[in-house]
């Protein structure tokens, strides 16, 4: 062996490359490093998602579960006894008429929902260009959404009773006030309904604005180069991009006509011909005793939402829209 080769190989390892084999056996590591660490990746969504997920079968799926099963007793909400009657709940929705007739009072609400949203995506085009104090009217438009519905509910109360806001307004201008907007089942649903429009025309609104200022600004000017006019930006840019929006206030504007409460029981409590489907089974549970019943009625506005909305979403899908 000659003096260079004993040099070599008494001269301990340079630090940089004792520093690469150790940094490479701990960045594979063993396999049982690797195996827990696969697990713990695999775990961790799990960890952030218990207590979301445990709140939500305890107070959604767990109810609704409770609900399902009382429909097919004759429980009264206060006795332990809860005897099973089969379908004897769902039979009596369907065949006594007072207990469906109420379907037809959504009707109004539901047009009353037609014209919150054409209002609302009217303004929300209007105020999504330039305008001079558009700031204010966007705050103006959602404020009555900020509003406590059973506030609401007394405000209008005093505004269409007997020598109320509205009779003396309609005075002013000499038209007649006697009339009793409350009294008469028409005019109470289409007042009831004008309220609705009142109060959630606001949260239409900001949906529909957020959409549109999300749309980028070039569409627009190459819109203008082209000598496109509003209402062509509207039809061809506008309403493609938000159609995601639209289809989810369309959504919620059915689903909400079908179990409107608050406005109708504040101001009528049902009477003259204003009960919903919603105020008609608070009263079977609470005054009539009758919860199997009434969580009978529950289930079947539950499926007849559900149905609607398999149907407008299989009629109308989520197309994606690529307008760059």
């Amino acid at each position: 062996m000659t003096e260079t080769t004993k040099t070599a190989a008494a001269r301990p390892p340079r630090a940089g490359t004792s520093w690469r084999r150790t940094g490479t056996a701990s960045a594979h590591g063993t396999p049982q490093r690797r195996g827990r660490g696969r697990t713990l990746r695999r775990i961790t969504p799990w960890m952030f998602l218990a207590v979301p997920l445990a709140l939500l079968i305890t107070f959604t799926y767990v109810p609704v579960g409770n609900m399902i099963y009382y429909s097919f007793t004759d429980w009264d909400g206060v006795s332990p006894d809860r005897n099973f009657t089969g379908l004897d709940n769902y039979s009596q929705i369907f065949t006594r008429p007072e207990l469906f007739r109420v379907f037809f009072v959504s009707f109004y609400y539901l047009a009353a929902s037609a014209v919150q949203i054409v209002v609302a995506l009217y303004f929300a085009t209007v105020l999504s260009f330039d305008l001079r104090f558009r700031n204010l009217f966007k705050g103006i438009l959602f404020f009555p959404y900020l509003i406590n519905g059973v506030a609401i509910g007394f405000v209008f109360l005093y505004f269409f009773q007997d020598g109320g806001t509205l009779d003396s307004v309609l005075s002013w201008f000499g038209a007649d006030t006697d009339r009793a907007w409350l009294g008469d089942p028409t005019s109470a649903n289409t007042s009831l309904a004008g309220v609705s429009v009142w109060r959630f025309t606001g949260l239409n609104f900001v949906l529909f604005l957020g959409a549109i200022q999300s749309i980028p600004g070039e569409l627009y000017e190459a819109a203008q180069l082209d000598g496109a006019s509003r209402w062509q930006q509207f039809r061809h840019i506008i309403v493609p991009s938000i159609k995601p929006v639209l289809s989810l206030s369309i959504i919620l504007a059915v689903s909400g006509s079908l179990s409107v409460f608050e406005i109708p029981y504040i101001m009528t409590g049902g009477a003259t011909g204003t009960s919903t489907f919603v105020i008609q089974t608070v009263k079977l549970a609470f005054q009539f005793n009758k919860t199997g019943l009434a969580s009978a009625a529950a289930v079947v506005l539950l499926v007849i939402i559900l149905l609607i909305t398999w149907i407008q979403r299989r009629l109308v899908p989520d197309d994606k829209v690529d307008l760059v």
